[in-house]
């Protein structure tokens, strides 16, 4: 695994375990103290507008009010995508405005929507979201999922007719938090394919993100990808940005290697590449695995030709509890030990640091906190529009 890039690197002093045990403080503190300036900050060093992670979080609160959006809700929706930029997670995080409020706008996301409990026993619960914002019924449902695998030793849950859920480690976070253990995986709830088979030319699933929890003592361990080479919403941060994308990433329509991000969104499509290279069919059967977890098993929908619902999520979630299983000190002991082994393997000449599932966020977090989130032109630009539009001050 390759070492962390140095302008993400904090000193040798900041060790793991200070990070993890410290990390949600700095999180609350950056996304709940007044900020400072009422503008944006803008060093004449950096090339990008950067915005502590209170003012990010304010002006976000305030587009979400502004575009329809509660109180309640438009704060806990302000906080969860704040923190996906803390974490280095841009393509979750406030780029997300502009979009979300254009669906509040067509009636496809539902402020304040029902969380309805469909079907339910001690250890299941099925939900029906009626499109509502992602972030606040997934995490609902997650407190639902805590409280059965307290109970039971498992809680497994799915939910539909909801929006955007966000960044996945968000959840398992508060899961680890619990001292649980999570899987959570999400489809596009038939909507928005992406990605094409090996070998083909035309998409068919989304990106299929998979997130896994588990709590550690020495730097909770957070796994949080998609399916894919890359995330959709990496692809439209370099379109708004006006950059291209790296190799790798996307085909064009005919099948052929192209760095346009504006491909992706094109008529006939691109498609965005598989994970695993040259094994790609490895990242394509997880993704079809997931499609089928979150979006057959849940009563949900899965991919076809012409979508029947406006873009969403199918969310499946499972949380298991360490004490009910092996045991939670076995746990724990296991775990600990097995990232130490990790951790001290030896190192080629060009690594410096064996870094586990979890850490890169913790760093980035970490630096972000301090010297606050860079936001590109192009995205700066469209939250700054869209400020304008709705009367609010930037």
């Amino acid at each position: 695994m390759k070492s962390a890039h140095p302008s993400l690197a904090i000193s040798r002093a900041l060790q793991i375990d200070w990070i993890d045990s410290k990390i949600t403080r700095l999180r609350l503190r950056s996304l709940t103290l007044p900020a400072r300036r009422s503008r944006l900050l803008l060093n004449c060093n950096q090339k990008m507008p950067t915005f502590s992670a209170a003012e990010l979080t304010e002006l976000s609160r305030k587009l979400l009010v502004a575009g329809g959006v509660g109180a309640e809700e438009a704060d806990l929706v302000a906080k969860s995508l704040v923190e996906a930029n803390l974490c280095g997670h841009d393509s979750h995080g406030v780029m997300r405005i502009p979009y979300y409020l254009d669906c509040v706008t067509k009636k496809e996301v539902v402020p304040g929507a029902k969380f309805e409990v469909t079907k339910e026993s001690d250890s299941l619960v099925l939900v029906d979201g009626h499109w509502g914002f992602g972030q606040t019924h997934a995490k609902k449902l997650m407190d639902l999922l805590i409280a059965k695998a307290g109970k039971t030793g498992v809680g497994v849950g799915t939910l539909i007719h909801c929006g955007h859920i966000g960044r996945l480690g968000e959840y398992c976070e508060q899961a680890a938090q619990a001292g649980m253990v999570s899987m959570i995986m999400v489809n596009t709830h038939g909507h928005a394919r992406r990605v094409a088979p090996p070998g083909g030319t035309a998409p068919r699933l989304g990106t299929n993100p998979l997130g896994i929890g588990v709590p550690s003592k020495d730097g909770t361990l957070i796994l949080d990808f998609g399916t894919s080479a890359t995330a959709e919403g990496k692809v439209r941060v370099k379109k708004i940005a006006g950059q291209t994308v790296p190799d790798g990433w996307l085909l064009d329509s005919e099948g052929k290697p192209t760095n346009d991000p504006n491909t992706l969104y094109g008529t006939p499509p691109g498609t965005i590449l598989p994970m695993g290279g040259p094994q790609a069919y490895k990242g394509f059967g997880l993704a079809l695995m997931i499609e089928i977890f979150a979006g057959a098993l849940s009563g949900g929908v899965t991919m076809r030709e012409k979508p029947i619902n406006p873009n969403g999520n199918c969310v499946f979630m499972q949380v298991l509890n360490p004490a009910a299983m092996g045991g939670a000190d076995h746990f724990a002991t296991e775990v600990t030990q097995l990232n130490a082994f990790m951790r001290n393997c030896p190192r080629t000449a060009d690594c410096k640091e064996i870094l586990l599932p979890g850490d890169p966020e913790r760093r980035v977090c970490a630096e972000r906190s301090t010297n606050g989130i860079p936001l590109d032109d192009g995205n700066w630009n469209q939250l700054k529009a869209l400020a304008d539009k709705l009367g609010v001050a930037t």
